[in-house]
């Protein structure tokens, strides 16, 4: 191999070494998004299960639940 074509063989590698970088990169993003979006959908549900307990509350309290 003359030294041209050593170049071109290390810049074909650093190519291929970023392209599964960046693959990897990407992965580790939508792992992210999905855990965040996973978090969001459980808070809303407490969320919810307490606005409904607060609610229930009222109701009882005010005797507007019979």
């Amino acid at each position: 191999m003359n030294n041209s074509q050593n170049l071109s063989y290390q810049a074909g590698q650093a190519k291929g070494q970023a392209q599964e970088k960046g693959n990897q990169m990407m992965d580790s993003a939508a792992n992210i998004a999905q855990s965040a979006k996973e978090s969001l959908q459980e808070a809303g549900q407490q969320v919810q299960a307490k606005a409904q307990g607060a609610a229930d509350a009222v109701k009882n309290a005010t005797g507007l639940n019979k």
